[in-house]
């Protein structure tokens, strides 16, 4: 089962973060068509934060045709996001945990990191479209 978790420091609203890390769960295979979503009460508890900010996730959710509540057992799964690309994902996990070492070892901290990655990663789509 996924276990959620928020940042504040993003400036990504609770309930979008929520959305998003359904959606990389589902991308990585770690969820599957059929599994159950935490119940709102366990989300609330485990985040202090509003059940309507929970529902409203989960709404997204069932929008976008990946997960459908069913009343009085909760939320499940509906549908995956992984694809045929899945496969590449464990050799691809290593080389950057290897980058990540490499960049720790270089003195960049969480946020260092963090903004070289994103820079480089919209750069670099950026070429792409161009």
């Amino acid at each position: 089962m996924i276990e959620f978790h928020l940042d504040d420091q993003t400036g990504v609203s609770p309930y979008m973060q929520l959305v998003r890390q359904v959606r990389q769960a589902l991308r990585l295979g770690l969820l599957r068509e059929g599994d159950q979503l935490p119940t709102v009460k366990e989300v609330v508890a485990q985040l202090a934060i509003n059940p309507n900010t929970v529902l409203k996730a989960y709404r997204e959710l069932e929008h976008e045709g990946l997960a459908a509540a069913r009343p009085g057992v909760g939320t499940f799964v509906t549908a995956t996001l992984t694809d045929a690309s899945l496969a590449a994902h464990g050799p691809l996990r290593m080389e950057l945990r290897r980058w990540l070492a490499k960049a720790r070892r270089a003195g960049l901290d969480e946020e260092s990191i963090e903004a070289l990655f994103m820079t480089t990663f919209r750069d670099a789509a950026q070429e792409e479209i161009a």
